[in-house]
């Protein structure tokens, strides 16, 4: 622990490896708990103090920048288990007992002069036997006033076509193919909600078409 600090702040406490020499790589830390014979293993916590009177403390965690190669990985999994389900991940913000809860945020990173980076979010395959995990992409429960939005868009291009927009559901090689549905909220006192599908606005040449066609029968 650090020193108390009784009309400022506390000490720091900084663990880190020195650099390395000319050839080499710095040294590597481990932060880990024991294997337990019988019972859970140990913990590892990371985390700030409360704040009685100012904003809460920041935790970061970021790799270091390469000059040759690629950047830095951060990796963060859930333990495997041999007889229940794998280890939960868990990525959640702060709630705001006055306010708005804490944001989500998650980006790729920005490419100074090529593309930027990709953002995948999927489920891995499954098993032997199973069925591959579901995706779920829905906001919370409103108890007064609207529900939370779901947006998915492309961004504008300055000098080159739009982002491409694609819902499609996967083929089975036994039984019938995917599925794909969508449908509007209901409503208890007014009109039930709006499905709307319309081309896009053409401001220099003809508006984008829109094409409804049924599956085709190869047999």
């Amino acid at each position: 622990a650090s020193g108390e600090g009784t009309t400022t702040s506390s000490g720091v406490i900084t663990i880190r490896s020195t650099n390395s020499g000319a050839s080499g790589v710095s040294g590597m830390l481990v932060f880990s708990s024991g294997t337990a014979v019988l019972g859970n293993s140990g913990a590892i916590l990371i985390g700030t103090g409360a704040a009685t009177s100012g904003r809460g403390g920041l935790v970061s965690i970021s790799a270091g920048s390469g000059t040759s190669g690629v950047g830095g990985l951060v990796s963060m999994w859930a333990g495997k288990s041999t007889t229940l389900a794998g280890g939960l991940v868990s990525i959640s913000g702060g709630v705001g007992t006055e306010n708005t809860g804490g944001a989500v945020s998650v980006a790729s990173g920005e490419g100074t002069t090529t593309s930027s980076g990709v953002i995948t979010i999927r489920s891995t395959n499954s098993g032997a036997s199973g069925v591959s995990g579901m995706l779920v992409f829905s906001s919370g429960t409103a108890v007064l006033g609207n529900s939370g939005a779901i947006l998915i868009g492309t961004g504008a291009a300055t000098s080159g076509r739009g982002g491409l927009v694609s819902i499609s559901a996967g083929s089975g090689t036994s039984g019938v193919g995917g599925l794909v549905s969508m449908w509007a909220g209901k409503s208890t006192t007014l009109a039930g909600g709006l499905v709307s599908i319309s081309g896009g606005v053409g401001t220099e040449n003809t508006g984008g078409a829109v094409s409804v066609a049924s599956g085709e029968g190869t047999t």
